[in-house]
């Protein structure tokens, strides 16, 4: 498993909230907004910080 704390964030890209959990619980890895966004399509869970739009899936 790689860490994401070594790597830049890809904003593109929909992470998965068991293999990257949040480094501090309820707030973004990438630039620590406690204000998400969050939708259920298919059964999925999806969130997505409003200030950089970095998304995980729970």
């Amino acid at each position: 498993m790689e860490e994401i704390k070594e790597q830049e964030i890809d904003l593109e890209k929909v992470y998965d909230y068991v293999e990257f959990p949040d480094k501090v619980s309820g707030r973004c890895d990438n630039c620590n907004s406690a204000y998400f966004k969050s939708s259920v399509k298919g059964g999925v869970f999806l969130r997505e910080c409003r200030e950089c739009g970095m998304k995980k899936s729970i």
